[in-house]
Order: C-alpha cells, then sequence, then structure tokens
C-alpha cells in the first residue's frame, strides 16, 4: 500500500515549464533626410515589420495611425502655446515702447516748453530805472498814464532849429535840414492834444506823451525796436497816490496779479473763485464734492 501511495503522488506532480528566453533587441540604424520624411518612416516600418509580428495583427493599422494622431495634436498644442506666448511678449514689447515713447514725447514736451520759455524769456530786454529804455539815440520812461522819451541834441542847439511831429500813432523828432533821429509808428496810439515838447538846457529834446489808454504798459516806443519785459516794470508809489480811486484800485489789483503769478501763485480772479466755491460746498453739505474734479 505505501508503494502505489508514492506513485500515485508521483504520477500527478506537475510539470515545469520551461523561461523563454526575453527577446534580444535589435539594433536599428538609419539617417532623416530633412526633405524626404517619409522614407525614413517606411524604412522604419519594413525594419518593425522585419524583425517582428507587429503588422500581423489588424490592429497595428489603428495604433499607427493612432500614434500619428497623438503626434500631430502634441504638435498643434506646443505652436498654439508658442504663438500665445509670442503674442505676450509682442503685446508686452508694445506696451514698453508705448511707455517709453509717451515718456520720451513728454520729455520732449518738456524741454519744447521750457526752450519756449526761454525764447520768450530772452526775446525781452530788462527795463531801466523809467521803466522804459535807453538806445543809442534818445531813451524813454513811462508811467501808466504817459511816456516821456529825452533826445540828445548838440549843445547850444535852438527852439526853431528842432522837428517835431507828434501825431496818434506817429512820432517824428530831429533837426531841421538833417535825417530824424526818431521817425516811426508808436506802440499804442497817444493824445496829441495832450502830448508836447521842450527843449532842456539846449542840449535835449523832452517830448511828454500821453497815452490814449492808461492802464497799458508800453513794451517800446516805436515799433520794430527791442522790446522791454513789463513783468518787471515797477511802479512808483508816489504816482499811483496821483490816479483817481477807481484806477489806483485797478493798478494796484493788476501789480498784485502779476506779483502773485511770478511767484507761481493765485491772482485775485483766483482767490475769488475759490472763495465762492468753498462758500457753495459749505451752503450745500448735502453735496458730495469727492469725487468733483475743479480746475
Amino acid at each position: 500500500m505505501a508503494i502505489l501511495s508514492d506513485y500515485v503522488e508521483e504520477e500527478h506532480k506537475p510539470q515545469e515549464q520551461p523561461q523563454q528566453p526575453p527577446p534580444t533587441p535589435k539594433p536599428y540604424s538609419t539617417i532623416l533626410d530633412p526633405s524626404n520624411p517619409l522614407g525614413f518612416l517606411q524604412s522604419a516600418i519594413d525594419f518593425v515589420a522585419k524583425e517582428t509580428d507587429f503588422f500581423a495583427d489588424d490592429s497595428s493599422e489603428k495604433e499607427v495611425v493612432s500614434l500619428v494622431k497623438n503626434v500631430r495634436e502634441k504638435l498643434k498644442v506646443e505652436a498654439e502655446k508658442k504663438k500665445k506666448e509670442e503674442e505676450a511678449a509682442a503685446a508686452a514689447a508694445a506696451v514698453a515702447s508705448s511707455s517709453a515713447s509717451k515718456k520720451k514725447d513728454a520729455s520732449s514736451m518738456d524741454v519744447d516748453d521750457d526752450d519756449e520759455k526761454e525764447t520768450e524769456k530772452s526775446k525781452y530786454i530788462e527795463p531801466n530805472k523809467g521803466n522804459g529804455q535807453d538806445l543809442e539815440n534818445y531813451s524813454w520812461v513811462q508811467s501808466l498814464p504817459e511816456v516821456t522819451v529825452s533826445v540828445p541834441v548838440p549843445p547850444g542847439t535852438k527852439s526853431r532849429s528842432i522837428s517835431c511831429e507828434i501825431k496818434k500813432n506817429h512820432l517824428k523828432v530831429g533837426l531841421k535840414g538833417q535825417p530824424p533821429i526818431i521817425d516811426g509808428d508808436l506802440y499804442k496810439p497817444v493824445k496829441p492834444d495832450d502830448c508836447f515838447w521842450s527843449l532842456e538846457d539846449q542840449k535835449s529834446i523832452s517830448i511828454l506823451l500821453t497815452k490814449h489808454d492808461q492802464m497799458d504798459w508800453w513794451r517800446c516806443l516805436i515799433k520794430g525796436e527791442p522790446e522791454i519785459d513789463t513783468q518787471k516794470v515797477e511802479p512808483e508809489s508816489s504816482k499811483l497816490s496821483d490816479l483817481d480811486p477807481e484806477t489806483r484800485s485797478t493798478v494796484e489789483k493788476m501789480m498784485f496779479d502779476q506779483r502773485q503769478k511770478q511767484m507761481g501763485l493765485p491772482t485775485s480772479d483766483d482767490m475769488q473763485k475759490q472763495e465762492l466755491l468753498k462758500k457753495f460746498m459749505a451752503e450745500h453739505p448735502e453735496m458730495d464734492f469727492s469725487k468733483a474734479k475743479f480746475n
């Protein structure tokens, strides 16, 4: 009995399957010609068909097509990503360029404004102590109501040798028989009936011109001559006392506004507008002025 049992067990003992050796990798080498990519693919497919049974299965065609689709989809995604990056970079460059251009334009405008102000400033000359000019052949001074011209002549000159014509818009002065010393259109009109001339110490002609507009400073005596900077005119206070109250008030206002502008401060009109605005805001507390912009 023992011998039989050992025989049966031996008969049903499973047989071990022999292990198959792993496939040996096949070396593959070829050269890709960029002008003929299909030739490269054909060579690779021929190699796979020769060395494997991959194409024996009907599903191999679908797998190859799927592989190609995946590659194309990947390339499409990468192309779109690259395009977006390039567009973003282009937009950033455009913004930077626009910003730089604006800064350049602003800087250029500042320079142009400075140049314009400098040119405007250099166009006028400093007035003399009488708020006029000292020229080669004569000099003149002014107040708001009048202009006084002094024309030197040879010592011992007689009144009868002088020629002086004063018209509303023209002045001609000189010695008879000689070219006129002054002959030109006045900067602003005068009142001929209120103008006169006299000979001072037989060596200079003094001419008093009464301005037609007695609230305006002259930049020059004769048009075309160098002009003074009226911003630097300094009226004499003693002269202001001679004016009527209304005119004096107007002159003082002009002088105040002139000083305020030179210091970059608000003029009397600007200050009045600000006071009116404050009063209006105080009278209407229910209104919201937080977002209002005032010029």
